[in-house]
């Protein structure tokens, strides 16, 4: 009944997988790009060295580890380095949140901290911890399309904040706040401004001479790179404390041995991104716009969630009038598409998006939402065959609610 997709092969048990089936969820994570794992295993079956050893072996692995660091830089927009700026490599977006959060002179009893309403859960948590610990959060709301509504962040600014934080593509509809304006206003008023980037590398040009943040959050899995591998960059690391003690690794913030394979991943990951740019970014909107106009076209009754033009490349979320979003999601799983309900962290727990819900939809209309994001691997001919599933399941779905 069902063709093959086109993606690509890796060679091993899990190509039998993917060959049957369409993965329209690269938001959750990203397939390993062959050039990727190339350059992972001559780590694992060359490099064994410890990057703290002072040996040749250990002089290969530390080698390799800062070529990788100056690969990432150069994909977020650095070429040359201050004397207080670092990236370091952390176990992903995540940790990196966690540590820029709970390990700076914002997380003292009495210190203010500003976030939007539709963060990532791994700033969401540890604002609430530091709430309960008596740091004063405070949200902006978000407008219909999750864009900061016009004055909103210049009220908070009057009193300026010890933090600002912000994600600046959302990972669930898409929606990229124009971050080169915001940090210039939050700069001016002389407040440290921490950017969630996790979803935008890869899908929009990252250049941090043209915005001025401070701190930034990176995941080597959302590119196409090793999962439990990310970045934290920080403008003056003095400003933050160690968040992993014991053995001085990463000039110190972070001690450990490093996953020297992972890095290369993610190194190599960036590289590419430098290397695809626009064409990337070309390719993958086209795809994403097949896939809504195709949507319009066939089914009556949808409504995309968030911009249409301000946002990820790769990223659709569409509301399907009178359908469970969950019920569809596995309808769509069984004929071999993976889609996603809302955000990967909360997999497996049904309740509203609290994106969607700041928002402004109701429990109801968020709960009919579905999230696909394409990207490598996928192809217009998998597109035209999802519309076709879409179309037959969301009237079936919508029968089965009105007998």
């Amino acid at each position: 009944m069902r063709e093959p997709s086109l993606g690509p092969s890796d060679g091993s048990g899990s190509a039998t997988l993917r060959a049957m089936r369409i993965y329209l969820d690269h938001n959750a994570t990203t397939p390993l790009r062959p050039e990727v794992r190339d350059a992972m295993l001559r780590v694992l079956d060359e490099i064994h060295g410890n990057p703290s050893s002072v040996h040749a072996e250990g002089a290969a692995a530390h080698a390799l580890v800062e070529g990788a660091r100056d690969r990432v830089a150069e994909a977020i927009g650095i070429r040359s380095w201050g004397p207080s700026e670092r990236l370091v490599f952390t176990a992903g977006a995540s940790e990196a949140n966690n540590a820029l959060l709970r390990g700076g002179p914002w997380a003292r009893r009495g210190a203010r901290i500003v976030a939007t309403n539709v963060e990532h859960p791994s700033v969401q948590a540890p604002l609430e911890v530091l709430a309960a610990g008596g740091v004063r959060v405070e949200r902006i709301g978000v407008d219909a399309e999750g864009m900061l509504p016009e004055g909103g962040l210049e009220e908070v600014l009057r009193e300026p904040p010890d933090l600002v934080t912000l994600i600046w593509g959302n990972n669930e509809t898409g929606t990229l706040l124009p971050l080169a304006g915001i940090a210039e206003r939050i700069r001016d008023a002389g407040v440290w401004l921490h950017v969630d980037a996790t979803q935008v590398l890869g899908k929009y040009p990252v250049d941090l001479r043209d915005v001025p943040v401070d701190s930034l959050s990176l995941s080597a899995h959302k590119l196409n790179g090793p999962k439990g591998v990310g970045a934290l960059y920080l403008r003056d690391a003095r400003r933050v404390a160690p968040w992993l003690l014991g053995g001085g690794q990463e000039r110190g913030l972070r001690g450990g041995t490093e996953n020297v394979p992972g890095i290369a991943g993610f190194g190599m990951a960036c590289e590419l991104v430098q290397k695809e740019g626009d064409a990337r970014v070309s390719a993958y909107a086209a795809l994403r716009d097949r896939l809504w106009h195709g949507i319009e076209a066939r089914i009556e009754g949808v409504r995309r969630n968030g911009p249409a033009d301000a946002v990820l490349c790769n990223t659709l979320n569409v509301e399907f009038e009178g359908v469970a979003g969950e019920v569809l999601l596995q309808a769509l799983d069984l004929e071999g598409v993976a889609v996603s309900a809302g955000a990967a962290c909360h997999s497996g727990k049904v309740s509203a998006s609290h994106v969607l819900l700041a928002m402004g939809r109701s429990v109801h209309e968020a709960g009919s939402c579905l999230r696909f994001s394409v990207g490598y691997g996928v192809d217009a001919t998998q597109i035209d065959r999802v519309l076709e599933w879409l179309d037959e399941l969301v009237q079936r779905a919508r029968g089965a609610v009105g007998a």
